[in-house]
């Protein structure tokens, strides 16, 4: 008679007890701004888990795409920080807040970071106002000799974990003495240095940033243009992936001498899309692929903006003071308050009472 053997094995740990498992249920956590203290709050392992430096990380590229929009700088308050979130996850105004003394110009926001261009240094800051790091990049030399600083923009890197920390700069510029041109470089804080420079013809001897920040839609960055007196606008466009410059005029219906208030938005399925104010009536274009394979620009939603944000008086109408993509929120200020409209689902919220 044989007897058999059995290996009773250990039941597994509840996931609770698995600091792996545990550490993956935390990272699904909402990314509003309550979520991780509340969660260090459970105990103390809880609060060790979401306190290690390497699972913010984690938990920031996780949340990458579709982030809440925590709040907005003010720029006229040299970047005083206005939050827009109610509780519990409203922050503290002023608590994202940057002093910059003498000349500097807000060039944009994105992924988390900010780019300024302080002239008298001649240089590019980069500011994580989350983690507090800040970067000042000398411009490339020719920005120091012949070229003038126009625009730029920044972006975190595509690739996800550690490097989700690495960020690019875009550099726009233009040449006085070629007028007919326009320049772009880029620097990679993985190289740590600026690429070569790319041009691109315009067909416009004459012509100027409107002061918007550039929009990322799909894999290009765009920006707003236009030639003083034509009421022409267009579009300068960067691919990210082609390393390439191009100018894109707008259709006629988009211009006229009134200038009225017009950005570059995201459109539908990630293209490129416009918004364009005039009094109290917004209109939203965006682009579309035609049967030929070619991009076009289709009208779409018009948007009463008197109706939709129930505005009484018609004397002073709304004004677009900004727009932030990654949420693809339009800011509008009006004689009652700021507010914040979606551009998609039209709902709205007045965020302050007071004029900025």
């Amino acid at each position: 008679m044989s007897t058999a053997s059995f290996r009773f094995r250990r039941p597994p740990r509840p996931a609770l007890e698995d600091d792996d498992l545990l550490s993956e249920i935390l990272l699904r956590l909402p990314p509003q701004p309550s979520s991780l203290p509340r969660a260090s709050l459970v105990c103390r392992r809880w609060h060790s888990l979401v306190s290690d430096p390497a699972f913010r990380r984690r938990f920031r590229v996780h949340h990458r795409r579709g982030p809440p929009l925590l709040g907005f700088s003010d720029d006229h308050h040299r970047n005083t920080f206005q939050p827009a979130l109610g509780a519990p996850h409203r922050l503290p105004g002023g608590l994202f807040s940057l002093e910059l003394h003498g000349s500097y110009t807000t060039l944009g926001w994105r992924h988390r970071l900010a780019l300024f261009f302080v002239p008298v240094s001649l240089q590019v800051l980069v500011w994580d106002p989350v983690a507090g790091d800040q970067h000042r990049l000398p411009v490339p030399p020719e920005f120091r000799l012949d070229l003038v600083v126009d625009s730029g923009a920044v972006l975190r890197a595509a690739a996800a974990g550690d490097a989700g920390d690495h960020f690019q700069v875009v550099l726009v510029g233009s040449d006085p003495k070629q007028p007919t041109r326009v320049l772009a470089s880029v620097y990679s804080s993985e190289t740590g240095a600026w690429g070569d420079f790319i041009s691109a013809p315009i067909s416009s001897e004459t012509f100027f940033f409107t002061g918007k920040p550039a929009v990322l839609a799909g894999d290009c960055l765009h920006w707003s243009v236009a030639a003083p007196g034509s009421g022409s606008r267009s579009i300068l466009k960067f691919d990210l992936d082609r390393q390439s410059l191009a100018m894109e005029l707008l259709p006629g219906d988009m211009y006229t001498r009134g200038s009225p208030a017009f950005t570059v938005t995201r459109g539908e399925g990630g293209r490129m899309g416009f918004f364009f104010l005039s009094g109290f009536t917004a209109q939203l274009w965006s682009t579309v692929t035609d049967c030929d394979r070619a991009e076009i620009w289709e009208p779409g939603r018009i948007i009463e903006l008197d109706k939709l944000l129930r505005l009484h008086s018609k004397k002073d109408p709304p004004h677009m003071v900004g727009y932030a993509e990654e949420n693809n929120v339009v800011f509008l200020w009006t004689v009652v308050g700021v507010f914040m409209v979606h551009l998609e689902s039209l709902q709205f919220k007045r965020i302050s009472k007071a004029t900025i």
